[in-house]
C-alpha cells in the first residue's frame, strides 16, 4: 500500500489514474451544473468546531448502533451503483471490508455483482437498497431474494423516479459492460490492472437484474428495460406496499425537505436519510448537511435520521452527528479507495474516516460518539 495515503483525497487521485474513464467520472459528478454536487462537501467546512483543552480524553468509543444494527462507528457504505466496474467483483471486496471493519453495507439494486453473490462471500448481515420500478413482479422477487439472503435492513430509495442528467455519461456513453469503442479501447489501455481483473471476472453486468427480470437477458435488452423501468408514479401507498411486503426494518432514502420528513414518520419506517442522492438528481437543492438541523428539528425523535451525501472525512461525521444525525452514509469516499487497491483501499478510506472521527471528538471534549451533540459546534457557523 502506498506509505502517502493520508486522506480521501489521496486515494481519489490514485483511482482518477487507475479506473476507466467513463467509470470513474460514473462516481464523480454530479447532474446539470453540479452546483449540488460540490456544495455537498463545501457546505461541511462552513462548520466551525468548538476545541476543549485539559479533559480526560481517555477510553474513546466510537461504536454505536444504525437502525438496530451494532456499528464500529456510526459510517455504512453508501448503495453505489456500478461499484463492480470501479475495481472487479468490487461489491464483494467493499462488503467484505465493511464486515472485516464492523460497519454495515448496503448493496444497490443497480449492483454489478449479485445480492446472492454479497450473501455468498461474507457471514455479516447486509443491507439491500431498492429502486421502484414499473415490473412489480420483478420488484416482489428482489425483496424475496434479499430475505433470502439475510438482509437486514431494506433502503428504499425515494429520489429516482426520474433520472437527473450528468452529462458525462452521456458524453462518455456509460455501459456496463463498456462499449468498445476506439475512445474506450485507448483509454482502458492505459489501465492494465482494470483490464486485468476484469478478465478474470465473469461479472460484467447489473447482475440482480440479468437473468431475473422479464425479458432481460443479456446487455442489449437491458439498456431498454432500465430506460423505462424507473416509475415516476412512486407514490407513499407504494411505501407501505414495500414496508408490509418486506416485514423487516426500513430505511427511507432521499429525504431533503420537512414535509416528506413527517410523511416518513407517518410510514413508520425505521429511519430515513436526508440525502440528494450525492448531488446527482435535482441539481440546485439544498446540500444534505445544510438540510440536516431542519428535519432533525422537524421529526425530533420520531424516526432515526441518517445523512448521506458529500461526506469526505471523519470531522464531516462529527458535524453530522453534532447536528443530530444517528448514523451517516460514505460512497464516494469507498469507492475511491476501491478503485485505487480494491479492498485494502476500502479499508484504507474506513481507517481514515475513523481515525479523523475518533482524534476530531477528542479535541472536542468528548470520548463517547452518542453523547456528541451540537454543543461541540461554534454557534452561527451551523
Amino acid at each position: 500500500m502506498p506509505a502517502a495515503i493520508t486522506n480521501i483525497e489521496d486515494l481519489r487521485v490514485l483511482a482518477q489514474k487507475r479506473v476507466p474513464r467513463m467509470f470513474y467520472d460514473y462516481a464523480d459528478s454530479g447532474s446539470w451544473t453540479e452546483s449540488t454536487y460540490r456544495a455537498n462537501s463545501a457546505d461541511f467546512g462552513r462548520i466551525k468546531f468548538r476545541q476543549r483543552v485539559a479533559m480526560n480524553m481517555e477510553n474513546r468509543s466510537l461504536a454505536t448502533t444504525m437502525a438496530g444494527q451494532a456499528t464500529a462507528m456510526p459510517v455504512a457504505l453508501a448503495p453505489t451503483g456500478l461499484t463492480g466496474m470501479q475495481h472487479a467483483d468490487g461489491e464483494i471486496l467493499a462488503a467484505k471490508a465493511a464486515e472485516k471493519f464492523g460497519v454495515p453495507f448496503t448493496l444497490s439494486t443497480m449492483s454489478i455483482c449479485s445480492i446472492e453473490d454479497i450473501a455468498a462471500n461474507t457471514s455479516a448481515p447486509f443491507w439491500f437498497q431498492l429502486y421502484v420500478m414499473k415490473d412489480r413482479a420483478f420488484i416482489n422477487r428482489l425483496i424475496d431474494r434479499a430475505k433470502a439472503a439475510r438482509c437486514s435492513a431494506l433502503v428504499l430509495t425515494l429520489d429516482l423516479q426520474v433520472l437527473g442528467q450528468r452529462h458525462k455519461d452521456i458524453k462518455n456513453g456509460l455501459s456496463a459492460p463498456p462499449r468498445l469503442t476506439l475512445p474506450n479501447i485507448i483509454n482502458m489501455m492505459t489501465k492494465p490492472q482494470w483490464c486485468l481483473g476484469m478478465l478474470g471476472t465473469r461479472r460484467r453486468t447489473f447482475g440482480n437484474i440479468v437473468g431475473h427480470a422479464e425479458s432481460v437477458s443479456d446487455m442489449s435488452s437491458l439498456s431498454s428495460w432500465t430506460a423505462q423501468q424507473f416509475d415516476p408514479a412512486l407514490s407513499w401507498d407504494d411505501v407501505q406496499w414495500i414496508k408490509d411486503r418486506w416485514g423487516g426494518k426500513l430505511i427511507l432514502k432521499g429525504i431533503i425537505d420537512e414535509e416528506d420528513a413527517r410523511l416518513a414518520v407517518k410510514s413508520g419506517a425505521d429511519a430515513l436519510i436526508v440525502s440528494n442522492h450525492g448531488g446527482r438528481q435535482l441539481d440546485g437543492a439544498l446540500s444534505s448537511i445544510e438540510a440536516l438541523p431542519r428535519i432533525v428539528e422537524a421529526v425530533g425523535s420520531q424516526i432515526e435520521v441518517h445523512l448521506d451525501s458529500g461526506i469526505r472525512s471523519g470531522q464531516d461525521v462529527l458535524r453530522a452527528m453534532a447536528l443530530g444525525a444517528k448514523g451517516t452514509y460514505i460512497g464516494r469516499a469507498f469507492l475511491y479507495g476501491l478503485g485505487a487497491m480494491g479492498e485494502a483501499g476500502v479499508t484504507r478510506a474506513l481507517e481514515i474516516i475513523r481515525n479523523e472521527l475518533d482524534i476530531t471528538m477528542a479535541f472536542c471534549g468528548h470520548t463517547d460518539i452518542r453523547k456528541v451533540d451540537k454543543s461541540i459546534l461554534v454557534p452561527g457557523t451551523y
